[in-house]
């Protein structure tokens, strides 16, 4: 079933690209875009539930599982391939396990999927993205706030693990990143913004101990907890308003400059690209 097309900018001839659309703050957000014109990939790990969430907004499902990185070049490719221009991005695929995993690319598997692979991706489309004027939208959280972020010790296959801790450092590194993007394509046309979605009821916690995800989804804790459809609507702004946003960090529609210094360390910025440069074997764009 395809969207009734809904208020707001009128998305027309425009194609947006949402990962981790194949349920939750991803999948509402593509049905928002489709209803209001915008010709929508959607991105999933889930087969049936990529193609489902496809299927009823009138969209092209893709399939990729951001903890291997071949099947992020593969859907680069695909994507490459399907559509001339790409408007916007949304990088919004993620993960929070309770155990430490190793992937198969050797990497720690939250700190991949959240921003490797996202990386990895925005750096194959680049050209894509910089030809169309582009925007992208990562989806980071508010829990950047406590994390402390060491290249060195980041992406380490043993040692201490929080799920915790190790989630809000792969959301600092979202915010690094969309900083960091933003000086680095400077007057190329393409331009960046992170941003906070709320506490929103989604799958990102099923891997949560003690039964988190079920019991945040319990319809006694909605007055605490927004749906994805309200998580989706700052993804929804930022992907279409004209206001100057690039290199923002955004909590839900309120600009925030972030409260944690090392998302302003300019050092730091420079030392996790060059090692997510190595890691996923992408060099690009410039300094």
């Amino acid at each position: 079933m395809v969207a009734q097309k809904t208020t707001g900018p009128d998305l027309t001839g425009r194609t947006v690209v949402v990962t981790g659309a194949s349920s939750g703050v991803g999948a509402a957000a593509a049905a928002k875009l489709a209803a209001r014109g915008a010709t929508v990939a959607v991105v999933g790990r889930s087969p049936q539930r990529t193609v489902a969430v496809a299927e009823r907004i009138g969209a092209e499902p893709f399939v990729a599982d951001f903890a291997r990185l071949d099947d992020v070049r593969e859907l680069a490719r695909r994507l490459i391939d399907r559509y001339p221009v790409i408007d916007v991005l949304a990088d919004n695929a993620g993960g929070a396990w309770a155990r430490r995993t190793i992937t198969v690319d050797g990497n720690e598997q939250t700190f991949q999927v959240n921003h490797l692979a996202p990386f990895l991706l925005t750096g194959l489309l680049f050209d894509r993205l910089v030809h169309s004027r582009a925007r992208v939208v990562n989806t980071a959280s508010t829990i950047y706030r406590l994390a402390r972020l060491d290249p060195d010790t980041v992406n380490a296959p043993t040692g201490y693990y929080s799920q915790l801790l190790v989630y809000a450092t792969s959301k600092l590194a979202n915010v690094i990143f969309t900083r960091e993007l933003a000086r680095r394509a400077e007057g190329t046309g393409l331009t960046t913004a992170a941003f906070h979605p709320g506490v929103v009821a989604t799958h990102v916690y099923d891997d949560a101990p003690l039964g988190v995800g079920a019991v945040i989804r319990l319809p006694l804790l909605r007055p605490l907890i927004i749906r994805p459809e309200q998580g989706a609507d700052p993804l929804v702004h930022l992907a279409t308003t004209a206001d100057a946003v690039n290199g923002k960090y955004f909590h839900r529609f309120r600009l925030e400059e972030p409260r944690n210094a090392l998302a302003r360390d300019a050092e730091l910025a420079q030392r996790l690209w060059d090692m997510s440069e190595k890691l996923v074997g992408l060099t690009l764009p410039p300094t």
